[in-house]
C-alpha cells in the first residue's frame, strides 16, 4: 500500500507510525511545510488520565511520553481574587514541541521519517497513493481541495485570545477572571515544563476594542496583557511565540472521507482548547483509523467507512462537551457577577458532562466547601 500522510502534528505522526508498525512493507509518506521544530503555541494539555488510552496498545510510547509530562490533581478557578480549589480534575501537559519530537522519534524508529518543508501546492500531487490522509491543520489544505464533497463547514467564536508562555510555574492548571475599566479578562494558565507555563489571554469583543488592541504592536500587547494579570504574573514576563490574536474555529465535516481521501484531527473537527481534548482527540483519530484500516486490509474504502461509523458517536460527543464550553466562554463576563464559589460551580458545569451528584464523588471537598458557602 501506498500512503501520504499530509501534516506531521500529533495525528500526521502517530498515524504514520502506527501503520508502518503493522505493515511494515507499505510506503509511507509523511510531508510538512514547516521547518521540524517550528510549532504554533507552547503547552497542550490533556484531561482526565492523559495518555492511557495509549497503554494498553502501545506501552512503549506512552512509557516514551509520559516521564515528559507535568500533571496535577486539582484545577483553581480565581474570580475577585479568591481561589476556589476543585480537587479531582486532573490534568496534565507537555510542551507541544516537546511531544513533537518524541511523537517523531516513535515515527523514525518504525521506519519513516517526516519530509520537513515540503508544502503540498496542487490537488494534482494527491494522486498516485492508495490512501491521502488529511492532518494538516484547522487550515487543512488536503480539506480544501475537496471541501464541497466533505461538506465543510467553519464558523468562529467571538472572543478573541492569544496564545503566550511565561516562565511562572504554576501549581494547577488555573482559570483567572479579571474585571477591569476596559471590560473582562480571562487567562487559562498551567505548567507545560519545569520551567515554562502556557498562558491563554482571552477577552469578550467589546472589552477587545476598549483595550485597543487593535491599535497596539506586538510589544505593547504584551505589557498591555501582562499589566492586567500581573498580579497572576508575579513579575514573570510573557513570552511570545507567533501569539496573534485569534478568534476560535469550529471545523466541520459532513462527511469525513471522500474517495480514498480522508480527514483526522483539527483538519476535521476543532475542539474548544478549554477542555483540554484537541490533541487527545487527534491521536485518537489516529489509533481509530489504523484500527479500521487493520480490519478492513483490502479495500480503503470500506476501511474509511467503517472508520467513520465508529469514531464519529465518540467524537460527536466530546466535541458536543466542547462547542458547550466555548459557549459559556463567549458569556463569562455574565457570569462573572456570581459569587467566587457559583462562579467556579457554574465553570466546572459549563460542559454538560458533570452533574452535581457525579461532582460530589469526583470533587468532594470542593462541593462541601461550595455547600459551606452557598
Amino acid at each position: 500500500m501506498k500512503i501520504l500522510i499530509v501534516g506531521a502534528g500529533p495525528a500526521g505522526l502517530y498515524l504514520g507510525y502506527l501503520l508502518k508498525r503493522e505493515w511494515p512493507d507499505c510506503a509511507i509518506r509523511i510531508v510538512e511545510q514547516n521547518p521540524p521544530d517550528s510549532t504554533f503555541g507552547f503547552g497542550v494539555v490533556f484531561s482526565e488520565r492523559a495518555l492511557e488510552f495509549l497503554r494498553d496498545d502501545d506501552a512503549e510510547t506512552y512509557d516514551l511520553i509520559t516521564p515528559a509530562m507535568q500533571t496535577w490533581t486539582d484545577l483553581t478557578v480565581v474570580h475577585r481574587g479568591e481561589r476556589v480549589a476543585i480537587d479531582g480534575i486532573g490534568f496534565a501537559a507537555i510542551g507541544r514541541l516537546d511531544l513533537l519530537r518524541l511523537l517523531r522519534r516513535r515515527t523514525t524508529s518504525a521506519g519513516v521519517t517526516p519530509e520537513y518543508l515540503q508544502a503540498i501546492a496542487s490537488k494534482e500531487e494527491l494522486a498516485g497513493y492508495d490512501l491521502v490522509v488529511g492532518a494538516d491543520g484547522v487550515n487543512s489544505f488536503v480539506r480544501g481541495c475537496y471541501a464541497g464533497r466533505f461538506g465543510t463547514t467553519i464558523t468562529h467564536l467571538a472572543n478573541k485570545f492569544a496564545w503566550y508562555g511565561t516562565t511562572k510555574g504554576f501549581d494547577t492548571l488555573t482559570q483567572t477572571f479579571i474585571a477591569t475599566g476596559d471590560g473582562h479578562f480571562n487567562a487559562h494558565h498551567y505548567r507545560h515544563a519545569p520551567g515554562m507555563s502556557t498562558f491563554v489571554f482571552e477577552c469578550d469583543p467589546a472589552t477587545w476594542e476598549r483595550a485597543r488592541f487593535r491599535s497596539l504592536d506586538e510589544a505593547a500587547t504584551i505589557a498591555r496583557c501582562a499589566q492586567v494579570f500581573a498580579g497572576t504574573l508575579d513579575g514573570h514576563p510573557l513570552v511570545s511565540n507567533r501569539s496573534v490574536w485569534r478568534n476560535f474555529p469550529i471545523v466541520r465535516n459532513a462527511r469525513w472521507s471522500v474517495d480514498n481521501v480522508v480527514l483526522l484531527g483539527d483538519a476535521l473537527h476543532t475542539a474548544h482548547f478549554s477542555i483540554g481534548s484537541g490533541t487527545r482527540l487527534a491521536m485518537e483519530d489516529a489509533i481509530a483509523l489504523a484500527k479500521a484500516l487493520r480490519e478492513h486490509p483490502r479495500e480503503v474504502r470500506d476501511a474509511l467507512r467503517a472508520f467513520e461509523a465508529a469514531r464519529r458517536p465518540i467524537v460527536e460527543k466530546l466535541v458536543a462537551a466542547a462547542d458547550a464550553s466555548g459557549r459559556w466562554y463567549e458569556r463569562f463576563p455574565e457570569h462573572m457577577g456570581l459569587s467566587p464559589w457559583e462562579f467556579a460551580m457554574s465553570y466546572i458545569q459549563r460542559s454538560g458532562r458533570i452533574d452535581r451528584e457525579r461532582l460530589r464523588k469526583l470533587s468532594p471537598r470542593f462541593v462541601a466547601g461550595y455547600e459551606a458557602a452557598t
